[in-house]
């Protein structure tokens, strides 16, 4: 079992977490070695400057090297001033207590950076995707890991449109790998459906990752962060992947779900500045999908986001969003279309049919964004002018069949009858 604590009504202090950091990682993992730390970006809510520095403290005299990585995905990369303000290093600190650290990006865009350590083959996808699928998947992974002795995973763990649940070895696979892993990894939950996967712990993508990442041989360690709305963690473990996460894992369950008595007709959904794109504001359409009743309509407001997507926008121009079977009845006129992007697509879009050419979603989707109304509707989605939207008018109308939710993304809404 991983070494933690947490619990609903948890507010770990710092001297909690450094406790638990270091009785859960012991001094043979990182005394004289070389520490990869892997991180998120800036789409995730966390502590990150407490537990960078603590790990600095912890473990930097001890180790010969503490390095630290954004585990990006497919991400938009950070500049490093942009890094160090994530992990709140300070200008000085840069110089002094961090000189020795390198702190940089997966850089999955850029030629040379990974690695292939193994493949999948037909009959293992088969039997993860129970029949779904049939083909062989390499499995790549930034080949800087093995600069080092210790992979050291810190993150948080919230319900997840993908995997089921965010966290542990997804910080190597998609967070560090990259070529056609990413797209089918991403594409296998969309065939699944947001719906089927979000907030279960386990599913065929999670067990595909947990595969993949049996072909990396270096050591992997885990500090899995539990956070409450208010930023402070509701739980931490440290252990190995599989165990620390499936331990933040069960107490997100119990913190970022929440359950509904009845379907709401309209749900404005307030996304934070910390997502700057649909590719990631998307988020609030996975977490409230399903108490959106049939024919509803769910509003991301988002008047910071000017862009679709940084990097994947030229192919989301081309197809739009849609449902899943529009793309799955016809993936031939999408074969160089990645399917990474398709899955963001479907995952958007939601649940619908596509019978005799005709797309029929099952709820609205409009953006109140800075995207241009003619750009809305040439990628298939609705527009709100977002200085229309007075907040305070969608407020504390759930018993007229409208919810607004601040700060959406993160924490998944269901119905009571899907328990």
């Amino acid at each position: 079992m991983a070494e933690g604590l947490g619990g609903p009504d948890y507010k770990l202090t710092g001297e909690q977490i450094e406790s638990i950091i270091i009785k859960g990682t012991p001094e043979t993992l990182y005394k004289g070695k070389k520490v990869l730390v892997l991180t998120p970006d800036a789409t995730r809510t966390s502590p990150l400057p407490l537990m960078i520095h603590l790990l600095r403290k912890i473990i930097g005299d001890k180790a010969e090297k503490l390095d630290f990585m954004v585990a990006l995905g497919t991400h938009q990369p950070l500049k490093e001033e942009e890094i160090l303000k994530l992990y709140g290093i300070t200008d000085s600190e840069r110089r002094n207590l961090f000189k020795d650290s390198r702190v940089y990006n997966h850089e999955w865009y850029k030629e040379g950076t990974l690695i292939k350590v193994g493949k999948l083959t037909e009959d293992d996808i088969e039997k993860i995707t129970g029949g779904l699928f049939r083909e062989e998947v390499d499995i790549v992974i930034n080949k800087h890991i093995y600069d080092y002795d210790l992979i050291l995973i810190l993150g948080p763990v919230f319900p997840h449109e993908v995997v089921g649940y965010s966290g542990g070895n997804k910080y190597l696979f998609p967070g560090i790998s990259g070529g056609e892993f990413v797209h089918f990894f991403h594409w296998l939950g969309a065939v699944i459906t947001c719906w089927k996967t979000i907030g279960f712990k386990h599913t065929p993508v999670r067990e595909v990752v947990n595969r993949a990442t049996s072909f990396v041989t270096i050591p992997r360690h885990n500090i899995s962060m539990v956070v409450r709305p208010d930023n402070h963690l509701a739980g931490l473990y440290a252990g190995t992947p599989e165990e620390a996460w499936s331990d933040a894992a069960e107490l997100s369950s119990k913190i970022h779900v929440v359950y509904k008595d009845k379907p709401y007709k309209v749900v404005l959904g307030r996304a934070p500045e910390m997502y700057d794109e649909i590719w990631t504001a998307g988020k609030v359409m996975y977490k409230l999908e399903p108490v959106i009743a049939d024919g509803g309509k769910l509003i991301i407001y988002a008047p910071h986001i000017k862009e679709v997507s940084f990097t994947w926008g030229k192919y989301l121009d081309k197809i739009g969003y849609h449902v899943r079977d529009y793309f799955l009845k016809q993936m031939d006129r999408f074969h160089d279309i990645p399917r990474g992007v398709i899955a963001h697509s479907t995952h958007v879009r939601g649940v619908g049919t596509f019978e005799d050419g005709i797309e029929k979603p099952r709820i609205e989707v409009v953006l109140a964004t800075a995207i241009p109304e003619k750009k809305c509707r040439e990628i298939n989605l609705g527009y709100m002018d977002p200085q229309s939207i007075n907040i305070e008018e969608y407020k504390n109308r759930e018993n007229e069949g409208i919810l607004y939710v601040d700060h959406a993304g993160e924490v998944l809404h269901r119905l009571k009858s899907d328990k």
